[in-house]
């Protein structure tokens, strides 16, 4: 058991959402003092869960730090939210019906992978990967031909010409 565990049970056990919260009031919920680094480095609360043994009891628990205020020796909690809690307000966008992603589960993936999926039609026929002008090639080096006529162009001219 990690010396770090009292903290997780904290968080589980507030159920908010939110939860603002001093260095000094997360030393005495662990009964110990935090360590120097935790007190002189951001990084040490990182939502990473190779960072420390720390980290990964508020992630078991269901919450990210943010708002981390060295300075003032205070951060915030929030609880993580699931992949289809962050979906349902673009709802509308999504194609699959609404019983569906309540069935989602939580992905690796960001939540706005995928939100615009069914936004863009592509008529039968079209290949994306044919140029838009055909005739492109013959039109781009009758440019770069004018360009190298012009004075300055010297250097990128070929030298067999």
């Amino acid at each position: 058991m990690s010396k770090y565990a009292a903290l997780g049970r904290y968080l589980h056990e507030t159920g908010k959402d939110t939860v603002s919260i001093s260095f000094a009031e997360i030393e005495r919920i662990l009964g110990v003092a935090l360590p120097a680094s935790a007190r002189r480095h951001r990084a040490w609360w990182s939502n990473n869960p190779e960072n420390n043994v720390a980290t990964r009891e508020w992630l078991e628990a269901g919450y990210e730090t943010e708002q981390v205020d060295i300075a003032r020796g205070r951060l915030v909690f929030r609880r993580r939210r699931s992949a289809v809690q962050i979906a349902e307000p673009l709802a509308p966008v999504w194609t699959e019906a609404r019983e569906t992603m309540e069935q989602v589960e939580e992905t690796k993936e960001h939540p706005l992978f995928g939100a615009l999926k069914g936004m863009v039609h592509i008529p039968p026929g079209v290949d994306l990967t044919e140029p838009a002008e055909p005739d492109w090639e013959e039109i781009w080096l009758k440019k770069w031909d004018e360009r190298l006529a012009e004075p300055g162009w010297e250097q990128f001219r070929p030298k067999n010409a």
